[in-house]
């Protein structure tokens, strides 16, 4: 099987809804003409396109890439809710590395509404979430919050009864992705609070307040991927970050049979996505030096820790406590801010873990540069469900 490299990205700032003119093809064009500027290639090099967004039309995509150009290429929309744009980088790679094209795009944008998401987009037709809130109302009481929230919350509640995960814990977590957007210039948020700040802002729901929660935002990012041949040909073994390995897992019978809220919101597939792509490089977390993860809030950071296996089940709160997962640590998590504070843009959010990864690799990071970064990880999930898990190094 042939290599996948990614050579180039581009990312949008992350902006809060309605604070801009721009429209989804504007933020598009954006991420496209700065991931073609940064392989040093033109349009008319990519063969293939994936475009994953959550909230627009039918062939948005279409509509978004017309705007960099019209070459008759196959485009193709994606859409797994949050984890819309890494699913449009997988089926980019498995185009790439299965040989039918050498050049490949994905495109991942979002134009989002104001406020908590809710559960029921298409209030006529079957929800694509419902068995997931229907498990939770079996499991806990409703508190009446936003649906999405309801799920963590059951999670985090689980969290502090079994293991004894404190309420600080979870807030350490936001505290620590506050401070590394201060140094993202992309970011939503870059403000620095203090964990007192963290915990007494207004609270959602038990176990959350409003700083742990990623927002809703507007935003694009893209990511070019191409075969080592590609890459020889136009001398890009300088910029080149290859995808060692990459999976996508979907729901089993655990999410809904298990008993547990912590599958209810993923960690079974995300555990089974994170098992396969160490089985395929070989590799496990002792190797990975950063990582970008779905913390889209703080309770699932710490889930992640533990099925990504940084730690055991339960451990998660400990690891927080000891610094592991920040600079001077054994990993750097979400050096960009996260989803809580960089911004969560659903069809771009796995993209731009893609961009922050290669920008990391390469060591062009700045103020938030991992020292020797050398091996990456991304984990990206969206409810429904989809989980795509990447490891990424770089190629010279």
């Amino acid at each position: 099987m042939r290599t996948a490299h990614v050579i180039g990205v581009g990312m949008t700032p992350f902006t809060k809804p309605g604070g801009s003119h721009f429209d989804y093809p504007d933020l598009a064009r954006a991420a496209v003409h700065e991931a073609l500027a940064d392989a040093g290639i033109d349009y008319a090099h990519v063969e293939q396109a994936l475009v994953g967004y959550v909230h627009a039309d039918s062939t948005a995509g279409q509509r978004a890439l017309y705007e960099v150009g019209r070459t008759g290429i196959p485009v193709l929309n994606v859409n797994n809710n949050c984890a819309s744009g890494s699913s449009a980088l997988f089926q980019a790679r498995q185009i790439v590395e299965g040989g039918h094209a050498d050049c490949v795009l994905a495109l991942g944008f979002e134009k989002m509404k104001p406020g908590s998401l809710g559960a029921m987009a298409y209030p006529d037709v079957a929800s694509p979430v419902q068995p997931f809130l229907d498990v939770a109302g079996r499991q806990r009481p409703a508190s009446g919050a936003p649906a999405m929230l309801e799920l963590f919350r059951n999670a985090g509640l689980e969290h502090q009864e079994k293991f004894g995960t404190t309420a600080e814990q979870f807030g350490k977590v936001a505290e620590k992705n506050h401070r590394h957007s201060a140094n993202n210039p992309r970011a939503q948020f870059r403000s620095v609070y203090s964990l007192d700040e963290i915990m007494g802002s207004t609270q959602v729901c038990e176990t959350l307040t409003k700083l742990q929660c990623s927002p809703t935002s507007d935003g694009s990012a893209a990511a070019i991927v191409a075969s080592e041949d590609f890459v020889s040909k136009h001398e890009l073994e300088s910029v080149a970050v290859r995808i060692l390995g990459q999976a996508l897992t979907t729901d089993t019978p655990a999410t809904f049979e298990s008993g547990s809220a912590f599958d209810v919101v993923g960690s079974d597939a995300s555990r089974r996505a994170a098992n396969a792509v160490y089985d395929q490089t070989g590799l496990g977390p002792a190797d990975l030096d950063v990582i970008e993860l779905h913390d889209c809030f703080s309770i699932n950071e710490v889930l992640v820790y533990e099925a990504l296996g940084l730690c055991a089940e339960g451990d998660g709160g400990r690891l927080v406590d000891e610094g592991a997962t920040t600079y001077g640590g054994r990993w750097v998590v979400n050096p960009s801010g996260g989803l809580i504070s960089k911004g969560h843009p659903l069809g771009a959010t796995g993209l731009a873990q893609c961009a922050e990864l290669v920008w990391q690799l390469r060591g062009e990071a700045g103020d938030r540069q991992v020292e020797g970064a050398r091996t990456a990880l991304s984990h990206n999930h969206g409810l429904g469900s989809a989980c795509v898990v990447t490891m990424y190094r770089r190629s010279a």
